[in-house]
């Protein structure tokens, strides 16, 4: 639940880090922040900037520098994180709902990104018979443990599970009869000579919290404010900003074509009888809009990109 934004001020910007530090006037007070180190990691820390929070480190620093004091980070292993955010060890983290799952960490989640989705899969080699299987002792090879343990038993498979470090689709057919794993294409799959027989999970990136977190006011006054610039960014990457001119003729038929966040803003040209038109729009409605606009009559079409939408 995201609370009132209080209690939130901005300090001079740092120069050498250009970013603002957020601050509740307790500079000894640390938000221990998990981010996964990997795949994810571009995506989360371009985000993190976006909102304010920038990083600096080297590839081999693991405990980056934070533009806000106030966050001590810690770069992670995806898989490592739910269960260190729920037994406090960082009070907030991000990482795929398949590791909470696969866990069984009791941790909160604060907000689904959407990042990086991913379904975890059944595959077997694309010549073999998927039914065959449950007539024999199969070798099952995965990362994801607990969730292939109730796939298979639920399916009434015969299996050894056997647990792999990566590169688990290269197991079958000589090492694994079967593999579960994630996927997000399917390109790698189809490349080694596998096929999809089922699906146990879909998973995306979430933004999570340690349970006891909620109890300290102070933090989650901060992370609040957060969560409230992070809804500010995804909502902005979907939109762009239209401006445009309109006539005192055709500006009734462009504005009922403009799509906006509550109704476009309409302002009168200086020295003249026209008039400027503004409106945010999602921006898979621009390829459509914009000929609808031209034909209306508008012209000098602006697209602007929107950094944040609040």
């Amino acid at each position: 639940m995201i609370v009132r934004i209080s209690n939130l001020q901005l300090q001079s910007p740092d120069k050498k880090a250009g970013a603002f530090f957020l601050t509740t006037g307790n500079e000894k007070m640390k938000i221990k922040l998990a981010i996964p180190k990997g795949k994810l990691q571009e995506e989360i820390l371009k985000l993190l900037a976006e909102v304010g929070l920038t990083l600096q480190s080297n590839e081999r620093n693991y405990r980056p520098l934070c533009s806000d004091p106030q966050f001590e980070i810690k770069l992670l292993k995806s898989q490592n994180i739910p269960k260190l955010v729920e037994l406090g060890q960082h009070d907030i983290g991000f990482c795929g709902l398949d590791w909470i799952a696969e866990q069984k960490a009791d941790v909160e989640i604060l907000k689904p990104l959407g990042f990086d989705p991913v379904k975890i899969v059944a595959c077997i080699p694309d010549n073999w018979d998927y039914d065959e299987l449950k007539k024999r002792k199969i070798i099952v090879a995965t990362e994801y443990k607990t969730l292939s343990e109730k796939f298979l038993s639920s399916n009434g498979f015969n299996y050894k599970l056997i647990r792999s470090y990566g590169a688990t689709e290269v197991f079958p057919p000589e090492d694994a009869d079967m593999i579960i794993d994630n996927t997000s294409t399917g390109t790698t799959i189809v490349a080694n000579h596998l096929k999809i027989v089922d699906t146990l999970y879909e998973s995306s990136t979430q933004f999570i919290a340690n349970k006891n977190f909620f109890k300290n006011q102070e933090k989650m006054t901060i992370i609040n404010d957060v969560l409230v610039l992070i809804d500010g960014v995804l909502n902005g990457r979907k939109m762009v900003l239209l401006e445009m001119n309109a006539t005192e003729s055709n500006i009734g038929e462009i504005v009922d074509l403009l799509p906006a966040m509550r109704s476009p803003t309409v302002s009168q040209l200086y020295n003249s009888s026209g008039f400027s038109v503004k409106a945010a729009v999602m921006r898979n409605q621009v390829k459509s809009l914009i000929p609808q606009l031209l034909k209306a009559g508008a012209t000098d079409i602006l697209e602007t990109a929107i950094r944040k939408a609040i």
